[in-house]
């Protein structure tokens, strides 16, 4: 019997799909440009795709597993549900307030992101909760009905609540939620005791308004998209990527959408340490690249840096404390413009620019033929050689190699007055220059230097820049895994099912009561468990915020067994000063650890893709030459051409060279050595080249 699991993920310029038979072993991928508009289109259309190579894909399939960028483009484009506030008396203001900080404190001209409820229906009510949880001025259920009356009258979608220290006390936002559900019959309601229990007041609130906005947008989709797969012959549960790199039911997702604001660049993450694991390999840096963006995260001993808090629609891109904040654990990740389909122009300096603006899928790079005037890195890509025009997507799309030259002729070598291929080179080095430069400074942020990492190069597009981002950070080993460029929708295959649920606690490590403390953590666990699927196993992972008293960053910490066992304490303690050590390098002993909030996450392991070992080579035999840009000869030379499917486990070559699949196309610099392995990685050493790699 079949046994199929399908994910699918919704990129910028490109949806793609990998459908595993768990029962085989077998792999099929799939590639088709998303519908941005109506991006279930792009969905079903890729998974009929699918249906021609298996007929029984979608009825005999046990889970489809979905990541899109759907929820971050309705914040940023603004076209959620609209939004009311219901806020403590003398609140009303907190998303505006913000951190009264400016994020740039030379900028005269200083812009900050527009809330996403307007101020007419952000709106008081007469309560106060004290941080101690004890009620100093009761519910006024009146202001909750008159508030409830506002929103009626100017057609209000969604309502988020979010009163002052509900996080020790949900009494008054449940029944607030009671009274808007009996006054306001239709419209979605998020709290923030539900969505953030956690104190700070503006993250808190940001988080549950995102959650609000996004709700009715997400249960629509999601529905819509549920019953289409349905149509389609598939009998079980949608699942969904969340940000935290974990799964969750469509269900769950619509409870709490704000969860799954950033699933799309998680599951290239998982797939990245799922093939570390496999190659051990313990310190790696994920290089995610598609159509529109660049994504790097540093994992370190099999786990990918995370943080509790980012930010959607930056004012400045670049700038952190310009975008909405959103307080949810993510893998802490570098995003850039930078992608195949990032603009290329010359500034009014006359100088390239690249990004971050991208042409997406329509009407996509010159070379799409689709419209596009402006010249992207794809069209240089392939002006250089390192794509072929005839290959591209196995040669389903012919890519135009005159219209790429043209918009690169007319909008970057005419005015800087230069050739082509120079115009094609620059745009080529910059991109790479510009991902170098950002992720020095992720890295440095780590405790890391790039010298211990190795890049593992993954996209439609990261496989062509790979070599050249290695070897600006100085990483001295490259590995682009099978199907790189479908290896975002690989990864939800290797993701588990996780949910995470915490509680504010605020209370001095030496003086907890660890009786209380272990029952609120079991309280968790049964919270978590249930917004996971029945299954005969869970587990269990418990952690702790805890920051030395007057600091204002956490650390978490991983809790081992139960807080009541002997020596619990000492423990942790223990495992703070480690990770105290790790990020400022140094410990303090003499001020007090406070513990902030706990934590559980509770995850069901999902069978990874069983990765076939490949079959032992006879020797790798190019497939042709062709005509590429070699970067240290300068000019163009015949390069070798090999086809990935083609290459076996022990083969060797030296650069340059071209490897070509299907869904991306790697390129190898003169001197750089690559292996295949067992599991079909491709495995690049790098030459030296003036003293560094």
């Amino acid at each position: 019997m079949t046994s199929y699991r399908i994910g699918v993920d919704i990129g910028g310029t490109f949806t793609d799909f990998t459908l595993v038979d768990d029962s085989s072993g077998e792999i099929l991928v799939e590639k088709c440009l998303t519908t941005s508009n109506q991006p279930e289109r792009a969905v079903i259309e890729g998974l009929r795709r699918l249906r021609t190579l298996r007929p029984d894909a979608l009825p005999g399939a046990q889970a489809v597993i979905h990541a899109t960028t759907l929820l971050t483009n309705v914040i940023v484009e603004r076209k959620g549900a609209l939004t009311g506030l219901l806020a403590t008396e003398g609140f009303r203001d907190v998303l505006e307030f913000a951190r009264e900080m400016r994020y740039d404190i030379y900028d005269p001209f200083i812009e900050f992101p527009v809330p996403l409820v307007e101020r007419p229906l952000r709106l008081g009510v007469r309560e106060r909760i004290l941080v101690d949880g004890s009620v100093r001025v009761p519910l006024s259920e009146e202001d909750v009905r008159t508030a409830a009356k506002i929103f009626r009258e100017r057609g209000v979608q969604s309502v988020a609540i979010c009163f002052l220290h509900a996080y020790r006390n949900a009494a008054h936002e449940r029944r607030a939620r009671e009274i808007l559900g009996s006054e306001l019959p239709g419209v979605e309601v998020s709290i923030s005791s539900e969505v953030h229990p956690e104190p700070k007041e503006y993250e808190r609130t940001s988080t549950t308004v995102v959650d609000a906005y996004v709700k009715p947008t997400a249960a629509h989709y999601l529905d819509k998209l549920s019953g289409e797969l349905r149509t389609e012959g598939y009998r079980n549960n949608l699942f969904v990527m969340l940000s935290n790199g974990g799964t969750a039911t469509a269900e769950t997702t619509k409870r709490f959408p704000v969860q799954a604001v950033e699933s799309g660049p998680a599951a290239g993450v998982e797939a990245a340490t799922h093939y570390g694991r496999l190659i051990g390999a313990s310190r790696l840096l994920s290089f995610d690249m598609g159509g529109t963006t660049a994504k790097l995260c540093v994992v370190l001993d099999g786990k990918a840096a995370r943080t509790r808090s980012f930010e959607v629609d930056r004012v400045q891109r670049f700038k952190p404390g310009s975008g909405i904040p959103i307080a949810m654990p993510v893998y802490d990740l570098l995003e850039m413009g930078a992608g195949g389909g990032s603009i290329a122009r010359v500034n009014s300096l006359g100088l390239l620019q690249v990004g971050p603006d991208s042409s997406g899928s329509s009407p996509g790079p010159a070379c799409y033929g689709l419209g596009g005037e402006d010249p992207t890195v794809t069209d240089c890509d392939l002006a250089l050689g390192f794509l072929d025009a005839g290959s591209f997507l196995g040669g389903e799309m012919k890519l135009s190699a005159e219209r790429a030259e043209e918009a690169i002729r007319a909008k970057l070598a005419g005015p800087m007055q230069v050739a082509v291929v120079e115009a094609a080179w620059g745009v080529h080095n910059l991109v790479n220059e510009t991902m170098a430069s950002a992720a020095r400074v992720h890295i440095a942020e780590k405790g890391q230097t790039a010298r211990n990492l190795t890049l593992v190069g993954f996209g439609g597009a990261g496989p062509v820049h790979a070599i050249g981002l290695a070897r600006k950070l100085g990483c001295p080993r490259l590995v682009i895994p099978p199907l790189p460029g479908v290896m975002s929708a690989f990864g939800l295959l290797t993701a588990p099912m996780a949910i995470e649920r915490p509680r504010a606690v605020r209370q001095l490590l030496r003086d907890l009561d660890l009786v209380a403390i272990e029952q609120w953590s079991v309280e968790l666990e049964n919270e978590a468990a249930a917004l996971l699927p029945a299954a005969s196993k869970i587990d269990f992972n418990r952690m702790a915020d805890i920051w030395r008293i007057g600091q204002d960053y956490p650390l978490e910490v991983e809790i081992e067994g139960r807080w009541s066992d002997a020596g619990a304490l000492e423990r942790i303690e223990a495992a703070f000063n480690a990770q105290y050590a790790l990020h400022y390098g140094r410990v303090d002993d003499d001020t007090p650890l406070e513990i902030v909030t706990l934590r559980v996450k509770a995850s069901q392991t999902s069978s990874k893709p069983a990765v076939k070992p490949n079959t032992q080579g006879a020797g790798a035999a190019p497939e042709g030459m062709r005509r590429v840009y070699v970067p240290a000869a300068g000019c163009y030379e015949q390069v070798r051409v090999y086809v990935r499917g083609h290459l076996h486990s022990g083969d060797r070559l030296q650069g340059p060279a071209i490897i070509e699949e299907r869904e991306s196309t790697t390129v190898i610099d003169r001197g750089d050595t690559l292996t295949v392995d067992s599991f079909g990685c491709l495995i690049v050493v790098l030459a030296m080249q003036e003293g560094r790699p």
